[in-house]
């Protein structure tokens, strides 16, 4: 099968099964259609860079205002992933080589968007020596040329325990680490088939090794099947690794073809978990229906950021 043929499915594996009708969505989680002048004037210069954007890719609910205030989330890499998780709509297929210039042309739209705090994710690159480490930190130091003042946030793969990939990233300095654990260890067979639960735990627990002064997040979503009682457990092995910034989501399913949601979780659960999480000693959380890894991401950074300073002021 040619490369080109590859590109054009997403998750092959899975063509075969039955598909899973999506469940018609409640009130709290609808969202408008973008319209804004802003809204076009982030699409023309993510298209004139020729990036790609996580928003995009996976069909966020958030696209809309988010590219409003012009935050768009940068997705480096390629568009075609190298794994199929049940959740994901981001295309999986045979990736291209590494684009050389893409690190300058996200440093370019960052300055152009006027971002003060910019997020860059990436697909799953498994064909890489390095699992696209270096790529990462090309891009955070062609930001850091070209918008001096942004701060950075890296959401990164699990780089699938190559060697020096951790460290790669974590040398380039970004100013959040950001991985996410998606759900509950149970799930992982069907939920996240290519990751494994400690590997993610593992690399949170690496950076704040390799560097404590770092934030480190992760986030998940619920909705898929977990219960109450191992999104808590979640959040204490998070905390185990001394992560220091969660976030929860509601599941949305993209297309029949991927994992159901299993229930919408109300309000009123996610406001619980806020409770739970601080109290388990996060300093920051973030927990609704609409939350997501990169949602409102500069403005909580900013909290996290004070909220640190606060508690080591006061010792």
């Amino acid at each position: 099968m040619s490369t080109a043929k590859v590109s054009n499915l997403r998750h092959p594996e899975k063509r075969n099964k039955p598909d899973n009708p999506p469940r018609r969505k409640p009130e709290w989680i609808r969202v408008k259609a973008p319209t804004s002048k802003e809204y076009f004037k982030t699409l023309s210069i993510v298209r004139e860079n020729s990036l790609h954007t996580v928003c995009e890719e996976a069909g966020c609910p958030n696209i809309g205002e988010c590219w409003t205030k012009r935050h768009a989330t940068f997705m480096v890499m390629g568009e075609l992933c190298t794994r199929a998780c049940a959740f994901c709509n981001v295309a999986t297929g045979l990736p291209k080589p590494l684009d050389g210039g893409e690190a300058a042309r996200v440093g370019d739209a960052t300055a152009a968007l006027g971002l003060k705090h910019v997020v860059v994710t990436s697909v799953d690159r498994d064909d890489l020596e390095d699992g696209g480490a270096g790529h990462f930190a090309s891009v955070v130091a062609a930001i850091r040329e070209r918008s001096p003042g942004t701060t950075i946030e890296v959401l990164t793969p699990d780089f699938m325990r190559k060697p020096g990939a951790i460290e790669a990233v974590v040398e380039a300095g970004p100013d959040v680490f950001n991985h996410n654990v998606e759900t509950a260890a149970r799930l992982y067979p069907t939920i996240r088939p290519g990751s494994r639960y400690f590997t993610s735990l593992e690399l949170l627990h690496r950076v704040k090794t390799l560097d404590g002064a770092m934030f480190t997040k992760s986030g998940m979503m619920v909705g898929l099947g977990e219960t109450k009682e191992e999104v808590a457990q979640v959040m204490d092995d998070l905390r185990a690794a001394d992560v220091d910034f969660i976030t929860i989501g509601q599941y949305l399913q993209p297309t029949p073809k991927h994992a159901a949601v299993e229930r919408f979780v109300t309000p009123e659960e996610f406001k619980s978990y806020i409770v739970i999480a601080r109290g388990k000693g996060f300093l920051m959380v973030s927990s609704s229906p609409l939350t997501r890894s990169s949602y409102h991401a500069g403005d909580d950074f900013a909290r996290l950021k004070a909220t640190r300073d606060a508690l080591s002021s006061a010792k």
